[in-house]
């Protein structure tokens, strides 16, 4: 039982990078980026799920 937690916990960091590698990415403010990187840094599934569902899309930034 303790591989599954373990591949969980794998599962959860390689999605919560994901999510920040996206959110600093993203073409919002900086503020925003900050909120949204502490947001699922402190909470790593709700905030991956909320960000999924209502965070910062990956738009690149206009020139």
């Amino acid at each position: 039982m303790v591989e599954v937690y373990g591949l969980g916990g794998l599962i959860a960091l390689a999605l919560s990078i994901w999510a920040i590698v996206s959110i600093v990415s993203s073409g919002v403010s900086t503020g925003a980026k900050v909120l949204w990187v502490l947001f699922v840094l402190v909470l790593p599934i709700i905030g991956f799920i909320v960000w999924l569902l209502a965070g910062p899309r990956g738009s690149p930034r206009s020139v």
